[in-house]
């Protein structure tokens, strides 16, 4: 069973909950997002596997998940980067938001993310139970397509692009 730690609005850790309870609650808990570009700053996304029990199928970002109790999470996104993607690489702490978004299967996404990039040309080798495909895209292209199809990508990622784009640019 996993857990994921609960906060409150300052990020304050205030217990732990299994993942899924905290997902059928909506209650506010830690987790990570993981922005990667080539050099050439095209963005590497995700299509999450099929049998994920929320947004499966659906693109984000390189990496999505949560920090495990008592992990620090820079050491999170390190970790998952590399278990679902099969990359590594130095990443930077950007920014954190708090969302609540209402999911499939009467979930709610209810999380204080901490938002990382990172920049390599490693090939990836993801993990199929967490990847369905993965891709490389510009942003124009990118901002474009979630215009014409939102319904083909996660909310957080599409609130994450929408508000701090310019953070998310890179720059080698």
């Amino acid at each position: 069973m996993e857990y994921v730690v609960l906060v409150d609005e300052q990020d304050k850790e205030i217990g732990t909950m299994e993942k899924l309870q905290a997902h059928e609650e909506g209650r506010l808990h830690r987790a990570i997002s993981v922005f990667v570009f080539n050099t050439r700053g095209e963005m590497l996304l995700q299509q999450r596997a099929a049998g994920k029990y929320h947004s499966a199928l659906l693109w984000t970002n390189a990496c999505c998940s949560h920090p495990r109790p008592g992990e620090r999470v820079a050491d999170a996104a390190h970790r998952r980067l590399h278990e679902e993607m099969g990359i590594s690489c130095p990443l930077q702490e950007l920014f954190s938001f708090t969302y609540k978004a209402h999911l499939e299967n009467n979930l709610t996404e209810h999380e204080f993310d901490h938002v990382f990039k990172g920049i390599t040309d490693e090939e990836p080798h993801p993990d199929a139970s967490e990847v369905a495909a993965f891709r490389y895209v510009g942003m124009e292209t990118l901002r474009h397509d979630i215009a014409a199809n939102p319904d083909m990508y996660t909310e957080w990622f599409k609130i994450c692009i929408k508000e701090h784009v310019a953070m998310l640019q890179p720059r080698n």
